[in-house]
């Protein structure tokens, strides 16, 4: 039951295929890099935190920030102790996107060791039956006086 080098991308294509079915936000990558930072990790998170981390431009991250504020998943607010900084801010709707996103990784792993479990299933009967055809080949009659 090896994993293949191949096996987290087949996971992560699982998971992008359900999460394209579903009725929910279709986020670009940049879109979901900052939405998982905000939730993954500590607060506060400015635009230009965010942009350095990511390493992007503050209007790549702006531009990101714009499409989760549309959709709900985040929100920003002037920060009180420096009015000249932004400070991005998690939501209720963002948390439960992220946690629904959660499961749909799990279940593509689930699906993904599933696969890999019954491949190996049908390598080791492949074997028996081979072993057993070996053990079952005729043999030689025996000789009469031997």
């Amino acid at each position: 039951m090896a994993r293949t080098d191949l096996e987290p991308l087949d996971i992560w294509r699982r998971a992008m295929v359900d999460s394209v079915r579903r009725d929910a936000p279709d986020l670009s990558a940049r879109q979901m890099a900052a939405l998982l930072t905000v939730y993954m990790t500590g607060p506060p998170h400015t635009v230009r935190g965010l942009a350095a981390t990511l390493g992007v431009s503050k209007p790549a991250i702006t531009r990101a920030l714009d499409r989760l504020s549309e959709l709900g998943l985040a929100r920003r607010k002037t920060d009180p102790r420096d009015g000249r900084s932004v400070v991005v801010q998690r939501t209720v709707k963002g948390s439960v996107y992220l946690s629904e996103f959660a499961e749909i990784i799990a279940d593509a792993r689930a699906e993904v060791e599933r696969a890999r479990a019954a491949e190996a299933a049908r390598k080791a009967a492949r074997k028996r039956a081979a072993t057993a055809r070996k053990g079952a080949a005729p043999k030689a009659p025996a000789r009469a006086g031997s």
